[in-house]
C-alpha cells in the first residue's frame, strides 16, 4: 500500500531524515518510534505532503532552504511531488501533533468542517462513528473546541481525521501530553478503529511502551536514520529498546 524508499530531507545543511526507507501493508498498523528531534513529525509532514507547502513559503519569504530526496508509493502511484490536497483526496490523513483544532468552533462543527470532500450522508454516518468510538465526546458536542482538554481535543482530531474516511490514517505522537488513563483510552481506541475498518495506520511516538504491543511492525529511528527494525513482540524483547524507550 504504501513504499518509501530512500527518502531524505534537508533543512538548509541540516539532515533531517537520511535515507530512510519503510514499506506498509493494507490492513496493518505500522508505528515508527524515537526521542525527541529523531525525525517522527518530519516523516510525517513528507508523506502527508505539508513539507512541500512549508518548502513553498519558505521560498517566497527567502527563508529556510527545504531539500527533499526519494520516493514515496501510494496505492501503485508516484505521490512523491503531491500536494497535501491531492493526497488526501487519494486517501491519505494525517492527524498531526498538538491537537490543531477550530478553536473558535463548537466540537460538532469542527466535525463537519473536516468533512468538506465528504456528501452530507457520509459526514453523518462517520460523526456517528465517531461518537461510537469516543463516547466522551457526546456531551461536549456544542462546546467550543478552544475549551476542550488536551485529552478531548485529540480525541476530536483523531475524529476529524476519520471523517474524511481515508484509507490511510497518520498519526503523528497521539499520546503527546496526555495522562495514562488517556492514553490506554486513545490505544484501546486506535485498536478498535482497525478492528472495526480495516484501516491502515501509521503511528509515530516516543512512548513505545503502550504502542508496541498492538503493532504489527515498528521502526526505530534515531537523528532521522533507521537504527532497528521488527515486529512489536521483537521490540518489545529488545534490551536496546527497552533501555532506551521503556526506562529499564
Amino acid at each position: 500500500m504504501l513504499q518509501i524508499s530512500n527518502l531524505m530531507v534537508f533543512y538548509e545543511n541540516a539532515l533531517a531524515l537520511n535515507d530512510f526507507s519503510m514499506s506498509l501493508q493494507a490492513g496493518g498498523i505500522i508505528a515508527v518510534i524515537g526521542s525527541n528531534s529523531a525525525g517522527k513529525t518530519t516523516l510525517m509532514n513528507t508523506l502527508s505532503g505539508l513539507i512541500i507547502d512549508t518548502k513553498i513559503k519558505e521560498q517566497r519569504k527567502g527563508g529556510e532552504r527545504i531539500t527533499i530526496y526519494g520516493k514515496i508509493i501510494f496505492n501503485g502511484e508516484d505521490i512523491t511531488d503531491l500536494y497535501p490536497s491531492e493526497r488526501v483526496k487519494r486517501g491519505m490523513v494525517l492527524c498531526r501533533e498538538r491537537h490543531p483544532i477550530f478553536p473558535e468552533s463548537d466540537l460538532m462543527e469542527n466535525l463537519r468542517i473536516a468533512g468538506y470532500l465528504r456528501k452530507r450522508s457520509e459526514i453523518k454516518e462517520m460523526i456517528d462513528y465517531v461518537f461510537h468510538l469516543f463516547p466522551t465526546l457526546v456531551r461536549l458536542k456544542n462546546r467550543k473546541a478552544g475549551f476542550l482538554s488536551g485529552g478531548e481535543q485529540q480525541m476530536l482530531t483523531i475524529g476529524m481525521a476519520l471523517i474524511v474516511k481515508p484509507s490511510l490514517l497518520l498519526l503523528d505522537e497521539p499520546l503527546l501530553g496526555l495522562s495514562p488513563m488517556m492514553q490506554t483510552t486513545l490505544v484501546d481506541a486506535i485498536k478498535k478503529i482497525r478492528e472495526q475498518t480495516g484501516l491502515t495506520i501509521v503511528i509515530t511516538e516516543q512512548f513505545a511502551r503502550p504502542i508496541l504491543p498492538m503493532i504489527d511492525y515498528g521502526y526505530i529511528i534515531e537523528n532521522g536514520m533507521l537504527t532497528l527494525d521488527g515486529t512489536g513482540l521483537e521490540l518489545m524483547e529488545n534490551p536496546e529498546v527497552k533501555g532506551a524507550y521503556f526506562g529499564v
